[in-house]
């Protein structure tokens, strides 16, 4: 038996008691697949701060259980009856917290007890079970990050390792995480078409993607070898992309002629070359899912090269903007004493973050978007 916390607000609270429902979005979708009929369930209200437990499952957690259910919105559902007994915990969050429950994360067994314990009688709670924890568990996965900027401070996560750190330029595997669990769901289709190590292969079949990697001169047999150029899949076919490619020919990738990391970013040639791949990967994406571009700028030799934003000009040739992430750069060979100190002494910055340029193929034709009225929400400043 397995236990999990669904959220809720004030908005969609009564829903939840109405039809004795529990639902998600997308990002969730994963845990609530695994529940099985008879697990116990609780109901956390962020806006209240209030957990409501417990429930238990009558229904395994499936897709549109009921598809009308809060306007489509959570299609992730699990059908639930309240057990006799069922509590009410204000000041949840701080509860969890000393419980040493994160409540977006499956509960194990030990979590599931003293949240019971806790759940049943709260003022005769023996907090000297709470057993203190040395470090997080080596199969935490990576948060799903909220805002725009994202920091990690390891190149992977969890107990296998997700491509390889000793590749020059190896994607942060979290990055992939993050995408992987906003864009697809199980069962999707993800290409990398300049692959590298194989970090999106391995982040996919963790997470239950079928992943499809290449590279012009792949470093393991999972990637296939192929320019990103052209890629020999059908049109629309795919569900997310995902690129990290050269930002110039800084990095000596390998020794491939085609390589298009041989060509420097001060050149209109990179660019032209990269656009055919930015042309491809429409060709091979469903409409209306989502691309992600890993992108750095460059300066070199008293010359900064925005890199970044003249790929992102050329995505949005053919995509529809999502956002810009920027992603904390660490790690590199510059990150050290002897190079911070130059970058103040001659008057320059060295390279603080990479983009995380975020776009999708449109799902009409016209890539004109229509004219639309928002409605803001003004504030009194606090005084």
């Amino acid at each position: 038996m397995k236990a999990y916390i669904f959220a809720c607000t004030n908005k969609t609270e009564q829903e939840c008691f109405d039809r004795m429902l529990l639902s998600t979005n997308k990002l969730y979708a994963d845990n609530i697949l695994q529940v099985k009929k008879g697990d116990l369930l609780f109901l956390f209200n962020m806006d209240k701060d209030m957990l409501y437990g417990t429930f238990k499952a009558q229904s395994e957690g499936k897709k549109d259980i009921v598809p009308e259910a809060w306007k489509g919105k959570y299609p992730y559902q699990v059908k639930v009856e309240r057990e006799n007994g069922a509590k009410t915990i204000k000041d949840a969050k701080k509860v969890m917290s000393q419980l040493g429950i994160n409540w977006r994360n499956i509960l194990n067994k030990e979590q599931l007890e003293l949240l019971i314990n806790y759940v049943k009688n709260p003022s005769e709670f023996d907090w000297n079970l709470v057993k203190k924890r040395n470090g997080k568990e080596a199969e935490e996965k990576p948060p799903l990050e909220s805002t725009t900027l994202w920091d990690y401070p390891k190149q992977s996560y969890g107990k296998i390792q997700k491509g390889n750190n000793k590749y020059a330029g190896v994607t942060p595997a979290f990055i992939i995480y993050n995408m992987i669990k906003r864009y697809t769901e199980r069962g999707d289709i993800v290409v990398d078409p300049m692959a590298g190590s194989g970090t999106t292969f391995d982040v996919c079949e963790e997470e239950g993607r079928k992943c499809i990697c290449y590279d012009i001169a792949p470093t393991r047999p999972e990637v296939i070898q192929n320019d990103a150029r052209k890629i020999p899949l059908s049109d629309e076919s795919v569900d997310m992309v995902f690129i990290d490619s050269p930002y110039g020919d800084n990095i000596r990738y390998n020794d491939h002629p085609d390589n298009i990391g041989r060509i420097s970013a001060e050149t209109e040639e990179f660019y032209n070359e990269l656009e055919k791949t930015m042309k491809e990967c429409y060709r091979i994406l469903k409409p209306g899912k989502a691309l992600g571009w890993l992108i750095g700028d460059q300066w070199v030799k008293k010359k900064f090269t925005p890199v970044g934003l003249k790929i992102y000009e050329r995505l949005c040739k053919y995509f529809e903007p999502v956002d810009i992430i920027c992603v904390t750069r660490r790690n590199q060979s510059s990150n050290t004493p002897l190079w911070q100190n130059r970058a103040l002494r001659f008057n320059f910055f060295l390279r603080g973050f990479k983009y995380l340029l975020l776009v999708k193929k449109p799902i009409s034709e016209s890539r004109v978007s229509p004219k639309r009225e928002v409605k803001w929400t003004h504030y009194e400043r606090g005084r």
